[in-house]
């Protein structure tokens, strides 16, 4: 056997942080190696002794890796001789040959780097890692699952848990203004599904929809999927143009708004911006989504309210996420529907989209019912300032334009840099700054630029991504980084 493949060259990613268990890592890494042919028929694989010792492990925890892939035929005890790859005539899944040539590449890869992983410097869409209340949340987690198993046991109410909806309800009413029944909270596993919701209930398939240019892309493709007419409608310093969307589309079905804070400029909507909106949708007979994504979040002054809350002709449906403010991983958000619509939603909900994982919302019930998730709110909001702070401060001398938008820097590039490449180059280097010109319609008009998230830029951290970053950006004008190569997403 070629020395390449001998087991003990095999590189184990044994990450003790990941909430796989380690026997789980060892077999998945061992299973490739053995599918892929880096292990031939025959290898032996080391001790259970061996490979514990090497990999700082208990020897139980390889042994059951080893009987995981006993089960699976792919290895065979053999006594005094060990445990050996098996032959491919008692493996249950062949090496196949061509595997090589399928490639699938994973969902929205020109805007998302990676899934289920640990989030990079930069990275957009997720909260500070360090920062999350981890022995609160196991707790609370704990006892919310000793309430769960001594439930009836009945089908659940299909909107989400009624403590949690009620929950919300309360919360919203103090920290966006919104005043609601409980009844109106249908919980989603975040602001995608209460997108995707939305539009099962609408039935707007066909019909135009105004979009805020920039704005966020994957509601963009949310909308093509659905069947609908994207009109591209121009974002200025009050927020989404509604002259320019009635000029466009009048007879538009449906605006998808930022209000709050406008992804990715960070703009509020104004107040009369707000009131053009809402008599627009209130004459045609349109509806407006509003994203609520980063909530309370505003990090200079008490969030404006929701557009929602100064709807009194009932045409906004808000949609939220704990996503942003707790973790993306909890996999629970919210859309507040419009009373004269909220039946409906509860049963489309009921035979389509029923809520999600009930342990979890029960757990966030009482971190919201306890007051933690305010007090977490102010937490987040100081240290996030300060870890913008210490970004400005960082970057003081480097020559180029900032801005600040939410909880993300705005950094131009040079003009003939294409940024979806120089974004893929960057996370090759282990940093995940997101590419501006995706959030606009036309890729090809817009101007290059990075979107730098302060929220898991803790300690030294800053520092070895801004020298990450400026050496990018140094040889950014060259090689196949220019924007003469850009491909349309």
């Amino acid at each position: 056997m070629d020395a390449s493949n001998h087991p003990a060259t095999l590189a184990f990613a044994i990450d003790r942080s990941r909430p796989v268990p380690l026997t789980t890592q060892i077999t998945a890494t061992l299973r490739m190696a053995i599918l892929d042919g880096q292990l031939e028929p025959g290898a032996r694989l080391p001790s259970w002794l061996d490979l514990a010792a090497q990999l700082g492990v208990s020897r139980g925890t390889v042994k059951a890796a080893y009987e995981s892939l006993e089960d699976e035929f792919l290895v065979v005890p053999c006594g005094a001789a060990g445990t050996r790859v098996a032959q491919p005539r008692t493996s249950i899944v062949p090496p196949t040959p061509n595997a090589e040539a399928i490639s699938i590449a994973a969902p929205l890869s020109e805007i998302t780097r990676s899934f289920s992983e640990r989030p990079l410097p930069f990275q957009m869409g997720v909260p500070a890692q360090d920062a999350f209340p981890a022995k609160l949340w196991a707790r609370l987690r704990t006892r919310a699952v000793r309430e769960d198993a001594s439930a009836p046991v009945a089908a659940p109410d299909p909107r989400g848990r009624p403590e949690l909806r009620a929950q919300i309800a309360a919360n919203l009413a103090i920290t966006r203004g919104i005043h609601c029944h409980p009844d109106q909270v249908i919980l989603t596993s975040g602001y995608k599904n209460g997108l995707c919701l939305t539009l099962l209930v609408l039935q707007l398939q066909g019909q135009r929809a105004w979009m805020e240019d920039p704005g966020y892309p994957i509601a963009r493709m949310a909308l093509e999927f659905a069947g609908l007419e994207i009109v591209p409608v121009p974002v200025d310093a009050e927020g989404l143009d509604v002259a320019r969307g009635i000029a466009m589309a009048p007879d538009a079905a449906i605006a998808i708004v930022t209000p709050g804070q406008q992804a990715p400029t960070g703009v509020t909507m104004s107040a009369e911006r707000r009131k053009e909106l809402i008599a627009w949708a209130e004459r045609h007979g349109g509806w407006i989504v509003e994203d609520d994504y980063l909530s309370e979040l505003q990090l200079d002054r008490r969030a404006a309210p929701a557009l929602m809350a100064g709807d009194t002709s009932e045409r906004v449906i808000h949609v939220g996420t704990f996503g942003k403010t707790l973790s993306p991983a909890l996999g629970l958000g919210f859309v507040v529907a419009p009373l004269p619509l909220a039946q409906r939603f509860g049963e489309v909900a009921a035979c389509l989209n029923p809520a999600p994982n009930l342990t979890t919302q029960l757990a966030v019930a009482n971190f919201l019912a306890d007051g933690h998730f305010l007090r977490h709110l102010r937490q987040m909001k100081a240290l996030y300032r300060d870890r913008r702070n210490g970004l400005c401060a960082r970057l003081n001398g480097y020559a180029m334009p900032k801005s600040f938008a939410g909880l993300a820097m705005v950094m131009p590039v040079p003009k003939d840099v294409d940024d979806v490449v120089l974004s893929r180059e960057a996370f090759r280097h282990g940093i995940a700054p997101a590419p501006l010109s995706v959030f606009h319609h036309d890729r090809s008009k817009a101007a290059p630029g990075l979107l730098l998230c302060v929220t898991n830029l803790r300690g030294n951290v800053l520092e070895r991504a801004c020298d990450t970053l400026e050496k990018l950006l140094g040889g950014a004008s060259t090689g196949n980084m220019r924007r003469s190569d850009l491909v349309e997403a």
